[in-house]
Parts: C-alpha cells; sequence; structure tokens
C-alpha cells in the first residue's frame, strides 16, 4: 500500500515539525498621477511634427513620379496606335477636316473657317479658355491686393512711369485708332482673319498704353473694379447661356431658331458675333486688370 502522506503531514504538524507561513498578498497602492491619455489627434499631430512630414513628402514624390510614368505609358500605348502623320488615305485624318471645308460655311454661315470651328463647332473649348483667364484674373487679385493702411499716395506713384511728353503726344495717336482697330478685328471675326482674342488684345494693350501716358486715375474713372467684374461675369454667363441653349438644341435635333444669315454680311453667321464680342470683353477686361494689380495693387 501506498502511504498515507497527508496523514503523516497532519501528525508533524501536531508534533510541530512543519509549518505553515501563509504571506499575504500585498495589496496595490493606487497613486494619484496627473497623466492623460493622449487622443489620436493629438498622438498624430506629434508624429507629423517628428517625423511625419519627411514620409509623406517621400511617399508624395514616389507617388508622382508612379503617376507620371503610368500617365506616359498610357501617351505612349495611345500613340502608337494612330495612324501615320500626313497619311493620305486614312480617312481618320480628312474626315473632320473635310466636313469643316465643305460644310461649315453652309453650317455656321461664318465665311471664316476658323471662327466656325472655335465659336460653333468647338465652342465649348474656347469657353473654357475665357473661363481660365477670368479665374486667372481673380487669382492675381486675391494675391495681389493688401492693405493699404498706412500706404501714402506717394508710395504708388513712385512705381507709376515718369509722363514723358512724347508719350502723352504718341498716345494721343495710336490708342483711338487702336481702339478702333481692335473693334473692328472683333466684329469681322467671323469675316475675315481676326476674332475676339486678337481683338480684345489690342484693346486691351490700348487701355495700357493709355495708362501708361495718362496716369491711373483717369482710366480708374471708368474702369473700376467692380466695372471689370461685372462685364466679364455677363459675357461668361451669356457665353455659357448661349452656347448650351445651341448645344443642347443641335445635340437632340431640335431646330435652335437663331438664323445664321447671309455669308459675308456683319450681322450673320448665328450666334459667332455676340460671342466674339464677350470674348473680346473678356480678353480687354483681363489684360487690363493684370497690368492695374501688378502696378497698383488695385484695379
Amino acid at each position: 500500500m501506498k502511504k498515507n502522506n497527508w496523514f503523516s503531514k497532519i501528525i508533524k504538524f501536531v508534533n510541530g515539525e512543519v509549518s505553515f507561513d501563509f504571506k499575504e498578498k500585498e495589496k496595490e497602492v493606487r497613486r494619484d498621477t496627473t497623466h492623460i491619455e493622449k487622443s489620436l489627434l493629438q498622438r498624430f499631430v506629434e508624429w507629423h511634427d517628428a517625423s511625419g512630414f519627411k514620409v509623406f513628402r517621400n511617399f508624395y514624390a514616389a507617388a508622382s513620379v508612379v503617376i507620371a510614368m503610368c500617365i506616359i505609358g498610357v501617351l505612349i500605348t495611345t500613340v502608337s496606335y494612330m495612324p501615320a502623320y500626313g497619311e493620305f488615305s486614312n480617312p481618320v485624318n480628312n474626315e473632320v477636316t473635310e466636313r469643316y471645308i465643305e460644310k461649315g460655311m453652309e453650317e455656321t454661315g461664318a465665311v471664316n473657317i476658323i471662327a466656325g470651328v472655335i465659336l460653333d463647332y468647338r465652342a465649348f473649348d474656347t469657353f473654357g479658355e475665357s473661363c481660365v483667364l477670368f479665374v486667372a484674373s481673380c487669382s492675381v487679385m486675391m494675391l495681389m491686393r493688401k492693405d493699404k493702411k498706412g500706404k501714402s499716395e506717394e508710395v504708388f506713384t513712385a512705381y507709376d512711369p515718369k509722363r514723358d511728353t512724347i508719350v502723352k503726344g504718341v498716345a494721343k495717336i495710336i490708342v483711338p485708332f487702336n481702339l478702333m482697330l481692335g473693334i473692328y478685328v472683333v466684329l469681322n471675326g467671323h469675316l475675315s482673319p481676326g476674332g475676339g482674342f486678337s481683338g480684345g488684345a489690342i484693346m486691351g494693350a490700348s487701355l495700357i498704353l493709355f495708362s501708361s501716358a495718362f496716369g491711373y486715375k483717369k482710366v480708374s474713372k471708368i474702369l473700376t473694379e467692380k466695372v471689370v467684374k461685372t462685364v466679364t461675369f455677363i459675357s461668361l454667363t451669356f457665353y455659357a447661356f448661349a452656347k448650351g441653349y445651341s448645344f443642347f438644341t443641335g445635340a437632340n435635333h431640335i431646330p435652335s431658331g437663331i438664323p445664321t444669315g447671309t455669308p459675308g454680311d456683319i450681322i450673320s453667321a448665328g450666334l459667332i458675333l455676340p460671342l466674339n464680342i464677350a470674348v473680346g470683353l473678356v480678353v480687354t477686361m483681363t489684360m487690363y486688370s493684370f497690368y492695374a494689380l501688378f502696378t497698383r495693387e488695385e484695379i
């Protein structure tokens, strides 16, 4: 038989040979502390200040290279499927051009095929370009305008060109003819080379020359900031609604009701003439606003 171990242990305990020490478990003492657990946002900010910016910069550079290579690869692949340049037998190279040349005057009423393309067939492209000018003007206006408190008029006039007698005399002769030329180019854009962009550039240059010769104040009596914004906004709004309407009716095979008139007449070519005027005004206002903002920090 196996020995009864537990019985023998009891005998030894009674005889004093074995003792049991019971150790009390130490209780955890809760210490008062002012430690506050940081939020996830605070940890992110600390990480960003320490090393996050460097990580983001490296990731941004690597992502930029990868995206650029992907775009280059797509463009190269697309170009590889394009037909050989100038191959006459390829109909893809001739269908659009042939349509513009043969049907352009009949469909747009414009003698100038280029005007018919940019203000009728591809009018939304021109609208986007005009919007780019407007956005650029607004951006420069926000960046260049500064607080004028404490600045005297002498500070601004110091940057104005000197009122030279020769410049004034030449400007008196050139400016009226330049303005007339700009208006002529805009109004005849559907009949001859020209249009809103070139005519607006001529008129904008005329205003800049007048301001340089006779001073900013004389131009600002007419072309204030409010006038520039209003004219540009109305021109772009008219352009958007006019071409939006004509494109909607044309895309749905609905007669637009806009007569093309007799090719060769001033009042002809449907909406091309008023659209040229709208584009010309936008270009004129943008050019002069750039000049005024960079020289006077205001319009």
